[in-house]
């Protein structure tokens, strides 16, 4: 059954923000991630955050610190991108989305994540729906932000709405 949490406080020490690689089919993702301060023992649905092809995961560090505070958060950098290595070959277009979904699809099985929020923004959007498409109930909830939405100020109380406060079961 599933547990409703409870209203995030700032009473709450923060989350611990870090940067890791993990290895994929194409080599190296790199990656930033925040993990609640209890150590994920009793957190919500864990989420990966997709960037579009004109930025890095670098654009969801400043959400981080807020939806962390309950949850696992990973922002990656796709193949290709910010500090993660290149697929080898033809990289753009569909082999660019498909090498993005590939990488993510590693990363949430070397993690032994079954259960995961997708957040994208711009053209990662693709990038999630085809992930959400090939996970299927593994992928439980899908926000997809207009380049509007990811810049707003408010963005952060507005994902923590979005995403819900629903536990896995």
């Amino acid at each position: 059954m599933a547990r409703t949490a409870k209203t995030p406080d700032s009473s709450r020490p923060p989350p611990r923000l870090r940067r890791a690689y993990y290895d994929c089919r194409y080599g190296q993702l790199h990656l930033h991630n925040a993990i609640p301060s209890g150590g994920g023992f009793d957190e919500l649905t864990s989420v990966l955050c997709v960037h579009g092809s004109q930025e890095t995961a670098r654009a969801f560090v400043p959400v981080l610190g807020t939806l962390g505070l309950n949850r696992s958060v990973y922002a990656i950098d796709m193949p290709g991108f910010g500090e993660s290595d290149p697929p080898a070959g033809q990289f753009a277009g569909d082999a660019r989305i498909e090498a993005g979904v590939n990488a993510l699809a590693d990363f949430l099985d070397s993690m032994r994540i079954r259960s995961v929020d997708l957040v994208a923004r711009g053209d990662g959007a693709e990038i999630a729906q085809r992930l959400a498409k090939l996970r299927g109930a593994g992928v439980r909830r899908l926000v997809l932000l207009s380049e509007a939405e990811a810049g707003s100020a408010d963005l952060p109380q507005k994902l923590v709405a979005a995403l819900g406060g629903t536990q896995p079961t």
